[in-house]
């Protein structure tokens, strides 16, 4: 199999930004994996840089101890799990979207209150899909939370609305997935 050479640039052809530096909203969405990944990748380089950052996670138990909870229990970057597992495992759906809701009023909270460089919603999408969260109350609270601070949110099957209000979208596209060969989740790649 081929591939096509290319010749590296060397001339660096680059308009500078005229804007202010401002805190953005960022999603990550799409059917590809990554998306949890990317932003606990800026979570990290905001932490590197002194930053304070605060990740919630929508779908992960209070007491969840994935890779990611104790590599950032070991930085000092707190986590918190705010859900009852998947959907499909709660034997409670009910309690699940209250969760969700108690969840959302400490995600509120920490975004209005400024003090943070940084908030991960981490797969945010899902309980507002359900039903669970008001769209417009999280669109409103990202149109108002203090100009310095950066939203991260991640899930698959962002609402369009969210898309328009954030300045950074991007898309993960499964392309080829170990899992559709029979190869089964694996500590320290998927979880």
């Amino acid at each position: 199999m081929d591939i096509q050479i290319e010749q590296p640039p060397v001339d660096r052809v680059r308009q500078k930004p005229q804007g202010e530096r401002r805190g953005l909203v960022l999603i990550n969405t799409g059917n590809g994996k990554g998306k949890s990944t990317a932003a606990f990748g800026l979570a990290l380089r905001a932490h590197g840089r002194g930053k304070a950052v605060q990740i919630y996670q929508f779908v992960k138990v209070p007491s969840a101890r994935f890779g990611e909870h104790r590599s950032f229990e070991q930085l000092g970057v707190p986590v918190e799990g705010l859900g009852d597992g998947f959907s499909w495992k709660s034997r409670d759906l009910d309690h699940s979207a209250e969760l969700a809701r108690e969840g959302w009023a400490k995600a509120r909270q920490a975004i209005l209150g400024g003090e943070y460089f940084m908030v991960v919603l981490d797969e945010i999408t899902y309980p507002l899909i359900y039903g669970w969260l008001p769209l417009q109350e999280v669109l409103q609270t990202l149109r108002e939370r203090p100009p310095q601070v950066h939203v991260v949110l991640t899930g698959r099957r962002c609402p369009q609305a969210l898309i328009d209000l954030a300045d950074t979208v991007t898309e993960m596209q499964l392309v080829k997935h170990a899992y559709q060969v029979g190869v089964p989740a694996q500590r320290g790649i998927e979880d």
